[in-house]
């Protein structure tokens, strides 16, 4: 059996659907150690895995939640910018920490979200195997793939391929403070400096969250990745729902997840678009808005701070997002449509594949206004193309077989590195 440790942003959006690869993992037998900083221990030990602390000397308690609330009032590119500063941070502390942290717990292998590259330089230093894990979409860093914080389509054309590169070029311009931050401790290490940002070094494997039906049509993918479908499982954490205020309308369920959540006038404009239209509103809003603010929502929506979303999504006919990758997975495994309003990070990439693999209609945030957005409600719920793509999705989705499979593939890549080493010695 294995220990293995994770790396991760300290985002719901990472950490949840990497707390359920851990849970399969342990039950397998394994150990399973979250490194993060320690304003997120309860959330870790809640989902049933064991935390271990970094960041004590460097992280200031509290300004996660500070961080949080100032990107909730960012979008697009503003909002890229804002997390540079926090990021930069977490380079630090994980290089600085995850090393005497991994040699305190005797971890054995790592698990390294794609958007924590500093946790693979950690595995290169320690010589430790590594499994690169994309919560978010795959960042494929290829010409022939649009990058994840643009609402492109995909276009293998040269001019494409072109725009493609010089957006990649752009993001690592703007990460640079990052980049430095890497190759500070690469240098020191004596690795090789890290020339593109999200680059991932993995070869053993790469596992991402999507199903492979909710990707472009990109050819040549590289054999150590797979799409194994939403990694899910069941959480110590129980969410009550009144399932019993539900009526017999078609029900709609909107949420703008965990950091987005405090857009009081994108919830308002949802809930104003749906006001006569035979439906139920049903929003999540995860503790962005107070009372008063619920109050204010025009209609009749049935509000809860927290909803335990992939049983709620069972009741629904339609899902109105920001694009948010666990949000539109746990959507289409039920094989609900959706409205997207993508806002910020790699939300405009996800837009773009609802909007390719027709699943749904995607709104510009700068464009969005009440009619707009009823417009598109209509449409998905009325024409019957959006519900027969989603449940294709989620065909896709129930063969990929998501933590299981993840596992099985996470044992199999780690197994010979052990059998090799065995051998040496």
């Amino acid at each position: 059996m294995t220990h293995f440790g994770v790396i991760c942003p300290p985002y719901p959006g990472h950490l949840n659907p990497l707390a359920a690869l851990a849970r399969e993992l342990q039950s397998r037998g394994h150990y399973v150690t979250f490194l993060q900083i320690p304003d997120l221990e309860l959330k870790v030990q809640l989902e049933g895995v064991n935390f271990y602390p970094i960041g004590q000397n460097i992280y200031r308690p509290g300004s996660i939640a500070e961080t949080f609330a100032q990107l909730g009032k960012l979008s697009a590119i503003e909002a890229l910018r804002y997390s540079l500063d926090f990021e930069t941070q977490m380079v630090e502390i994980i290089c600085q920490d995850a090393p005497r942290a991994i040699a305190a717990t005797g971890i054995e292998a790592l698990l390294v979200d794609q958007l924590a590259p500093a946790g693979e330089t950690v595995a290169e230093y320690l010589d430790l195997p590594f499994i690169c894990v994309s919560s978010a979409q795959v960042i494929h860093r290829r010409a022939d793939v649009p990058p994840f914080f643009t609402s492109w389509s995909y276009e293998n054309t040269q001019w494409a391929k072109i725009r493609n590169q010089i957006a990649y070029s752009l993001l690592d311009r703007s990460c640079q403070p990052i980049l430095r931050a890497i190759n500070h401790y690469r240098k020191q290490w004596k690795l090789t400096d890290y020339r593109h940002i999200y680059a991932s070094n993995s070869r053993l494997a790469h596992i991402s969250q999507q199903p492979i039906a909710f990707e472009f049509p990109i050819s040549d993918l590289p054999s150590h990745l797979h799409y194994v479908g939403p990694l899910r499982n069941a959480s110590p954490q129980l969410v009550s729902f009144p399932y019993e205020k539900l009526t017999q309308q078609p029900m709609i369920y909107a949420s703008l997840g965990s950091v987005q959540n405090t857009k009081y006038s994108i919830f308002h404009c949802i809930a104003a678009a749906c006001v006569g239209l035979d439906v139920q509103l049903v929003i999540a809003h995860g503790g962005g808005l107070n009372a008063q603010a619920v109050s204010s929502l025009p209609g009749s929506p049935l509000v809860v701070e927290y909803a335990p979303q992939p049983d709620v999504l069972a009741y629904a006919n339609l899902t109105i997002t920001h694009a948010g990758m666990n949000t539109t997975l746990d959507s289409l495994s039920y094989g609900v449509p959706l409205v997207a309003i993508p806002i910020t990070f790699e939300q405009p990439g996800t837009g773009a594949r609802i909007r390719s693999t027709g699943v749904g209609e995607v709104l510009s945030l700068s464009k969005l206004n009440q009619s707009s957005l009823r417009l598109a409600i209509k449409r998905v719920l009325e024409e019957n193309s959006y519900r027969k793509n989603a449940l294709q999705i989620q065909q896709s989705i129930s063969g990929a077989l998501g933590v299981k499979k993840a596992v099985n593939i996470i044992e199999q890549a780690i197994k010979p590195q052990y059998s090799f080493v065995a051998e040496a010695v």
